[in-house]
């Protein structure tokens, strides 16, 4: 059997390019499918019904990237079994990893039914967005099955080198809550209420469907009834690989939840300005996101199959062509953040709050370019651990002190506020600059004495 993409041989830029490309237009599309519940809530709806759909949506994208991060581990177990050419195995590691993320789920909805009053208060949501806040999280969290079977696919197909089908999944969920919204906001009045029902049966919708494309699909890897178990040891090495990227991931959310939560105690403005940036940051970020899941893949196959040489080579293209798109990406926050914003709010005074903090994201267009490749490179080695380190240094050693000192020293200033996010990213590209100088170093002694 043979994979859907070879990472192993050919051109290495093309391959990439090929690959990531699908993974773009799905996160594009995942981008939309969140923007969508705040365009059309901030087209029919208040300030305070915006800042309650911003809260409350980057508290589910808390959940998400956990899950995400956990998914990982399947994404990079399974890449390298198929490029060990070992099918049975990498059918092992998707049976485990099934059942694994079915507990997952269960717990997930409980716990976030249960703390939803908890999550609004800490996020300092303005009195007026409170209430709304408190009806999305449980709303969606009745959902967190779907999250959770959306991202388990993802990952599974992101191992195999097939970036097409994560963009079909996507793109039904992005009809479907586009319409829902149209439909339940905009036309049945219900608010947060209906954007938070639009984003559930969008998300149901859109597994059961490609779970049955899935069906007729043919897979690179041996997946019987015997291997949808709890197996131990193949669920441990998932989570040795998945934890650290998940534990990463939500340091480096949290990081951002509190830096909104700063600005919520700014105002309802400077709440709805940043929950509007969020959004647009969600599509600022696609090229640099998407080529830290493509390079995870990438990496991942020809670490099973021995071509370290051709990973370093694949890290080194896809900095190349990220920081092509990041120029693009910066020119556009940094000079045209209010037509940007526009498009989510029509209140001037959200649209130049969300420009001001905006002008501090396109800075950091310019630095993930690096970060994020670095990160993909990382993450295909199984090199999570470091992963999480970097980011926890980023998170709480650099982003946090400078957004608390920022809001201090000019208080009421977003761009201030908005710059902890470079901050924090020039010093993780330093710590992973050094890591892949010492590794590379360790891999070229190795391969000298090889040929001795």
């Amino acid at each position: 059997m043979q994979k859907e993409h070879d990472f192993t041989q050919g051109a290495i830029l093309p391959a990439l390019l090929k690959f990531a490309l699908p993974v773009l237009l799905a996160l594009l599309l995942q981008a939309m499918y969140g923007a969508v519940d705040l365009q059309v809530v901030g087209k029919f709806g208040t300030a305070a019904d915006i800042s309650a759909v911003s809260t409350g949506s980057q508290i589910m994208q808390s959940v998400t990237v956990v899950i995400t991060g956990l998914a990982m581990g399947v994404t990079v177990l399974l890449g390298q079994k198929l490029g060990e050419d070992k099918p049975e195995e990498a059918g092992r590691a998707v049976g485990s990893g099934i059942c694994l993320f079915a507990a997952v789920a269960l717990v997930v909805t409980a716990l976030m039914l249960a703390a939803a009053p908890q999550l609004a208060t800490v996020m300092h949501a303005p009195a007026d967005a409170y209430a709304g806040t408190v009806t999305y999280v449980r709303i969606c969290s009745g959902g967190a099955l779907f999250i959770v079977a959306y991202n388990l696919l993802g990952s599974i197909f992101r191992g195999l080198g097939d970036s097409r089908m994560p963009l079909l999944t996507v793109f039904i969920a992005c009809v479907l809550n586009i319409g829902g919204d149209l439909l339940l906001v905009g036309g049945f009045g219900m608010g947060v209420a209906g954007a938070a029902i639009a984003t559930v049966f969008a998300q149901a919708v859109s597994v059961a469907l490609s779970l049955l494309i899935i069906r007729r699909k043919h897979l690179p890897f041996t997946l019987t009834r015997r291997d949808l178990r709890f197996d131990r040891a193949v669920i441990g090495k998932i989570l040795r690989l998945g934890s650290p990227v998940a534990l990463q991931d939500v340091l480096v959310n949290l990081s951002f939840l509190a830096i909104i939560a700063i600005a919520n105690s700014m105002g309802t403005i400077a709440s709805a300005g940043v929950g509007v940036a969020e959004k647009l940051c969600a599509f600022v970020m696609l090229v640099p996101s998407a080529y830290m899941q493509s390079m995870s893949a990438f990496v991942a196959q020809n670490v099973g199959a021995g071509k370290e040489d051709r990973a370093q080579k694949a890290l080194l293209c896809g900095v190349a062509s990220s920081l092509a798109a990041g120029l693009v990406m910066f020119w556009a926050a940094f000079f045209h953040g209010d037509v940007l914003a526009g498009l989510f709010a029509e209140d001037t005074a959200v649209i130049a709050a969300a420009w001001e903090y905006l002008k501090a994201y396109a800075i950091d267009c310019l630095l993930t370019s690096f970060l994020f490749c670095f990160v993909g490179y990382f993450n295909g080695h199984g090199n999570t651990v470091f992963v999480m380190l970097q980011g926890f240094a980023g998170a709480i050693g650099v982003r946090l002190p400078v957004a608390f000192l920022m809001s201090r020293v000019s208080p009421g200033s977003l761009f201030h506020l908005g710059l902890s996010t470079p901050a924090s990213t020039v010093v993780q590209i330093g710590l992973c600059l050094g890591w892949y100088l010492w590794q590379k170093r360790k891999y070229d002694r190795l391969s000298a004495l090889a040929e001795i």
